[in-house]
């Protein structure tokens, strides 16, 4: 019988659970499959640390935040213990045909330079960012969205009532999609998302031409926003797993500076995590699975190297290298068109 482990790796987000039920479920019941999850994302690949996934344990956890299997920042090539060879030799220890790869971009790229040192891996798309170029949409940006347009929703209530400017920071190093979809649905004065500069100027002539009408103006800014004076984007908190600066505070930035030029009292909030907690949203619970079962599908067919994606409304499958080091951003049409009814 056929043996394959499972890993999530990265930053957690909504659906990850939903994605393992649908593995399990189609592995077990459609191909006669067994499963083991790998504990801590690739650490528990390097060291051998693995639970057993049957019916019985996945039941009912497709609702569920977070993921099951635990996640980390952990290299699979990290040393001493890990690399090519070494994972091969744990993968035959413990009977494994191949490895299920679930995550964002470092993720795929990861997953990719096994493929190629000989390790049999498909793999499985996951960012809130939404910002994977191979697929339409990944799980976990949905709630993301729900999350950042009820935030967006609930400060709008406070800002009315005190006659301020509220800024709201979103989620987003390279890409806006999480700022864009929340700001346009909740009616936001202004987006800034890192794709397109806008001036100082430029915001507080929105946020003024807002304030003149008698309403209290609302910014969206995703973390990953510049300042046209700005070289990067704002980080003080040191730099994470990847060796990449932790971004975060933007809005802390520009609400002092706004109420400074405009006169308006501005608050900020940064909405930082809880984006990525809680339960799935219901089209999220459901792309997981659909991601999970293609995923199954997949491993019983030894298609290796292979992600799946979503294009259009179909569940298809790309190669791992087309699915690395592509950012998929907001298009200046489609940001234009919001910006067109900002102010």
């Amino acid at each position: 019988m056929a043996r394959f482990g499972i890993l999530t790796s990265g930053g957690d987000c909504p659906g990850l659970n939903a994605v393992i039920r649908g593995i399990v479920l189609q592995g077990t019941t459609v191909h006669d499959h067994e499963y083991v999850g790998f504990k801590d994302g690739f650490h528990g690949l390097v060291y051998g640390d693995v639970m057993e996934l049957d019916r019985s344990v996945v039941r009912g956890i497709s609702q569920q935040g977070g993921t099951i299997l635990g996640t980390s920042r952990f290299g699979p090539y990290t040393e001493p213990d890990g690399g090519g060879e070494n994972i091969k030799k744990v993968l035959a220890r413990l009977e494994i045909d191949a490895v299920i790869a679930i995550g964002g971009d470092g993720t795929m790229a990861a997953s990719n330079r096994l493929l190629e040192d000989g390790i049999p891996l498909v793999g499985v798309p996951k960012t809130i960012d939404n910002d994977l170029l191979a697929t339409d949409y990944t799980f976990g940006f949905n709630t993301a969205v729900e999350i950042a347009t009820e935030a967006v929703d609930r400060l709008r209530t406070t800002g009315n009532s005190h006659k301020r400017c509220m800024v709201l920071e979103v989620m987003g190093r390279d890409a806006g999609w999480i700022a864009i979809y929340a700001g346009v649905a909740a009616g936001a004065h202004a987006i800034l998302i890192p794709e397109q500069p806008e001036s100082l100027e430029q915001i507080c002539e929105w946020v003024t031409s807002v304030r003149d009408r008698g309403r209290s103006p609302m910014v969206v800014v995703a973390e990953g926003f510049k300042l046209p004076h700005m070289d990067d984007a704002h980080s003080h908190k040191g730099v994470d797993g990847f060796n990449r600066p932790r971004l975060g505070g933007i809005a802390d930035v520009l609400a002092p500076l706004i109420e400074e030029h405009t006169g308006i009292e501005t608050r900020s909030t940064t909405l930082g995590y809880i984006q990525r907690g809680g339960v799935p949203s219901a089209w999220d619970r459901v792309l997981g699975t659909r991601f999970g079962q293609a995923a199954s599908d997949l491993v019983a067919d030894g298609v290796w190297g292979k992600m799946v994606a979503l294009r259009g409304t179909d569940i298809v499958h790309v190669p791992l290298a087309d699915a690395v080091g592509h950012t998929k951003t907001v298009p200046l049409d489609y940001y234009n068109g919001a910006r067109a009814i900002f102010g």
